[in-house]
């Protein structure tokens, strides 16, 4: 994008509002006091960096987490407005942390397009953290201002001389509001590689100086931006393209512009991430749907404009016929097996949603469905063999969709009775309202008959699994249909999966995942999350998918008994159960399975609404556990190798 005029000054800093209500209520700006709401504060300053990246006026930035979990960014920009503001009779950076919605992204000219406009801000970082230190350069001058809690003592002053320019930013989340301030760090790597994806050339250098001794650096820097996002993401699901090299689109509407970078690839499955404004919307929008229209209609088009769909030619008639061909494709059809990223800069963004989840302008649909069109069809045109390889690809799915659909039918038949006709292992409950029943879906016969007898019969049904299940990863949904493991839950869940799925018909408010937590309980919720993710998504997006947690140790002590479920808390209680200091009369179990538990204990420990712990499944949690068995069931080797060395060291109490 265009660099834009380097007159911004504090004339370019607008007041909204002020910062009343932010530790009072945090969850309103940042949506949590969780992780999530900890490690968006990260993401606010990172996003004001990057926003003078898109202005063309930052090219590095660094991010450090350092001891005690505090955060530094820097960068290297224009630096921060020091001078008076012509309104608050106060420093302009001053104002930008200590005035909810200030800064130079609302109409005053400092920002063409900005990732901040309906986000929380400096400020509000500033309210959330114990104490905030700013420095600024402005080519002449460094200039430095500590804040406490949101409030200063002392106003923005000159502390030496520099010709540099850029700001920095270094903070510690208040554990006043946080439930904990500690940051993952491949949460933020995550969030830090997209940024350098998206803003192809810009290098963001990442460290975790936590541990003196052990300091993790990483330098994220991509010229082939969205490209090699494509690439990053098959490399690390094992997916071997299919259609050659990424290809990519692009192009500008007044003062909007759209990229897009798209590859095949041999999995089932597909992989569409829309970004607007350097903003993941995790739910879509007008730019997505614009892209899926164009998508389907070039391919479509391209058949048959090329005699892709024509029947072949038969002299034999009636029911001897060969089945007539298939005459279009459907959307479903041409994204599986496809990676993909669509980003929109845009000068106005309209949300939807507090969490910026779908993008709502409905300019951008029409201005995506043109360029994808024109573009995407010329490239097809010029490269007919992957333009080939491309259809055939979808033409293949819809196959699929089709046999699928005949496994779908002839299973309505066998069923007669629909929805009356029970797995046989489900043990049912007698409530009938899904809004208070849940169902337990439980590893093993031997856990499944100890929930049994534990159960409230009154609202808790128990579905337990055996067996080898169906690997996920390598089937497409006609195989889903009469798979003796994954069709008991279809059925007694009563949604069908697919596009036959029907939230309407859901038969449980809650589907508590409840296994061992051990490698093999791991492989069993990794591949119910992967398919509820695939097959049922609405589950997921609608809330309705739990993992039970089991504890891990009892701790016993005269008949005095706690369950623990960390090895924290083993210690905590062992302490407390102890006399003088002896641990010797203290007894600890340790659980390898839910089969050890007799009913009492489960209903105590993992099923009593009044005193367990069932974690509610979001989106980010069944994409992690797709993206994990991608690599775990993948054919592909190496990705399988990475992920083990890489997360061996979590690895803890394996039953192997």
């Amino acid at each position: 994008m265009s660099q834009q005029n380097n007159n911004y000054d504090e004339n370019d800093i607008q007041v909204l509002e002020g910062l009343e209500a932010v530790r009072k209520r945090p969850g309103m700006y940042i949506g949590s006091t969780g992780p999530g709401g900890l490690h968006h504060l990260v993401y606010e300053i990172v996003d004001n960096s990057i926003d003078e990246a898109l202005a063309g006026f930052c090219t590095e930035i660094t991010v450090e987490i350092l001891k005690g979990d505090v955060i530094r960014v820097s960068d290297n920009g224009r630096g921060i407005p020091v001078g008076i503001h012509p309104k608050e009779g106060i420093s302009a950076a001053t104002v930008v942390y200590t005035i909810l919605h200030a800064g130079g992204k609302f109409g005053g000219g400092g920002y063409k397009v900005s990732g901040g406009l309906h986000g929380v801000g400096a400020s509000v970082v500033n309210a959330l953290s114990s104490w905030l230190e700013l420095t600024v350069k402005d080519g002449e001058h460094v200039y430095f201002q500590r804040f406490e809690r949101g409030h200063y003592d002392e106003e923005l002053k000159i502390i030496g001389d520099t010709k540099e320019t850029g700001t920095s930013v270094m903070f510690k989340a208040d554990d006043e509001i946080f439930e904990s301030t500690v940051y993952d760090y491949e949460v933020l790597l995550k969030r830090l590689r997209e940024q350098a994806f998206l803003n192809a050339g810009i290098k963001i250098v990442f460290s975790d100086k936590r541990d003196e001794d052990n300091i993790i650096s990483e330098t994220l820097h991509y010229e082939g931006g969205i490209r090699q996002f494509v690439e990053h993401l098959n490399a690390v699901r094992g997916n071997e393209a299919i259609s050659g090299d990424v290809i990519y689109v692009s192009g500008t509407q007044g003062d909007s512009f759209a990229e897009i970078a798209m590859q095949y690839n041999d999995s089932y499955n597909d992989v569409v991430f829309s970004f607007a404004n350097n903003i993941h919307t995790k739910d879509g929008g007008t730019h997505e749907t614009g892209f899926k229209n164009a998508l389907l209609k070039v391919i479509n088009e391209y058949g048959k404009k090329f005699g892709k769909f024509k029947e072949k030619e038969s002299s034999k008639k009636g029911k001897d016929a060969p089945k007539k061909e298939i005459e279009s494709l459907r959307k479903e059809d041409v994204l599986e097996g496809l990676t993909a990223i669509i980003s929109v800069k845009l000068t106005e963004c309209e949300f939807e949603g507090q969490t910026k989840g779908r993008l709502g302008n409905p300019e951008v649909k029409p201005f995506v469905e043109k360029l994808v069109t024109e573009k995407l069809m010329n490239f097809l045109e010029e490269n007919p063999e992957t333009a080939n390889i491309i259809f055939d690809k979808c033409l293949s799915a819809s196959r699929a969709r089709e046999a699928a659909k005949r496994a779908r039918e002839a299973e309505r038949k066998k069923n007669a009775f629909g929805n009356n006709s029970m797995p046989e292992k489900l043990a049912d409950c007698s409530e009938r309202d899904a809004r208070y029943t849940e169902v337990y879906i439980v590893e093993g016969d031997s856990a499944g008959g100890s929930a049994k007898q534990g159960r409230d019969r009154r609202y808790q049904a128990i579905l337990p699994l055996w067996g080898k299940m169906l690997n996920v990863e390598k089937a497409r949904i006609d195989r889903i249909y009469g798979n003796d493991k994954l069709e008991p839950v279809v059925t007694a869940l009563g949604t069908g999966i697919g596009e036959d799925f029907d939230i309407e018909k859901l038969r449980y408010g809650k589907v508590i995942i409840m296994a061992d937590a051990d490698v093999d309980g791991m492989h069993i919720r990794t591949l119910l999350l992967t398919f509820f993710f695939r097959y049922m998504r609405p589950l997921i997006t609608n809330g309705n998918v739990y993992i039970a947690q089991p504890p891990l140790f009892k701790v016993e002590r005269k008949k005095n008994v706690r369950y623990a479920f960390s090895d924290e808390e083993k210690e905590k209680y062992i302490s407390e159960l102890s006399e003088g200091g002896k641990h010797n009369d203290v007894a600890v179990q340790r659980y390898k399975g839910l089969g050890e538990m007799d009913p009492e204990q489960l209903w105590e420990t993992t099923m009593d609404p009044e005193h367990r712990t069932i974690v509610r499944i979001g989106m980010e949690d069944a994409l992690k556990a797709d993206e994990t068995f991608s690599i775990l069931m993948g054919d592909k080797v190496e990705p399988r190798r990475n992920f083990i060395e890489k997360n061996a060291k979590f690895a803890q109490d394996l039953d192997i």
